[in-house]
């Protein structure tokens, strides 16, 4: 990795360090995000081999599942223990990944051009600082080819009001003035670093996570409710093992995942090609938002910064 940030601090590591993400897609409403997610995902898959980059991949699970698809990927995460698990479970896998390497969203050691499609599932919500979340997506739209898309996770803004009243965090008075926070500025801080309270983030609007995504140059920007309403449902065990039932609450979302007035309430915002998804969940739920490269280019990052600064002007 070539570069760190006190975005990336103490509190950050020490919560992935105690392997929450290796299987956490696999239980609860996780798992609906890893399924509603997959099948956003694959509406937009190229039909031949692809060259795909997975930033921010985490051990690896949708880098697997791509790979197990066909595809050429690269997975690069931030987190040490992340990239042994994914080697770990390369050792095992019928599908190999082209690569595995620690790295930095905000600087990826790939060529120009070189990407179908880049997955940043992470990075837009661990990157604080807005101009950092902006060299993340510049970087994503430099190792793009034309036409590429970039699908992106966020997470709502009130995704902890809604999570904490569900769960009753909000009977602590710590987790209400993370609330506030939230709810005012973004800024996500678990100083107690309880784990229900998930780590050091920033937390979307939905409207201001598109903006920032436009910002690098991405055109055509959708956002896609992932999860929808459906994280919040204390019926959701009963509904999830049931087919007949799991197929009837997955028509509902795909037929509501559009639908900006409910943007905000799905865990995590998912965007491309002019949409938006919501996607995690965590205690505080990511959004995914996809993009698609527009067929006008710049030669080099640094051009594409030009240009911004210019239009700022």
């Amino acid at each position: 990795m070539k570069r760190r940030s006190s975005s990336l601090d103490s509190a950050f590591y020490a919560h992935y360090r105690t392997g929450v993400e290796r299987n956490r897609l696999l239980h609860g409403t996780s798992s609906l995000e890893y399924y509603r997610t997959k099948q956003i995902v694959s509406r937009y898959l190229p039909r031949r081999r692809a060259t795909i980059l997975d930033i921010g991949g985490g051990p690896g699970r949708y880098s697997f599942w791509l790979a197990g698809k066909g595809h050429r990927v690269h997975l690069v995460d931030a987190m040490t223990l992340h990239v042994r698990q994914a080697r770990d479970a390369q050792r095992r896998a019928k599908r190999r990944l082209a690569s595995i390497s620690l790295g930095d969203a905000r600087n990826i050691d790939f060529e120009d051009r070189i990407a179908d499609t880049v997955l940043l599932f992470g990075p837009l919500y661990h990157l604080v600082e807005r101009k950092e979340r902006l060299e993340a997506l510049s970087e994503a739209y430099r190792a793009l080819k034309p036409g590429g898309i970039v699908f992106a996770a966020g997470i709502s803004k009130f995704t902890s009001a809604l999570d904490g009243s569900r769960g009753m965090f909000i009977r602590d008075p710590a987790f209400m003035k993370i609330v506030k926070q939230d709810l005012k500025n973004g800024q996500h801080r678990n100083p107690k670093n309880v784990p229900e309270y998930f780590t050091t983030a920033f937390f979307h609007h939905p409207a201001e996570l598109e903006a920032e995504i436009r910002q690098a140059g991405f055109k055509s920007v959708k956002v896609h409710a992932v999860t929808g309403f459906a994280w919040l449902l204390s019926s959701f065990d009963k509904l999830w093992s049931s087919r007949e039932l799991r197929a009837r609450l997955l028509a509902i979302l795909e037929r509501t995942e559009l639908e900006p007035s409910l943007m905000g309430v799905s865990e995590r915002p998912f965007a491309g090609d002019g949409e938006k998804v919501t996607v995690f969940k965590r205690h505080a739920q990511p959004s995914r938002i996809l993009y698609r490269r527009t067929y006008r280019t710049w030669e080099s990052k640094s051009d594409l910064l030009q240009t911004r600064q210019n239009k700022e002007m």
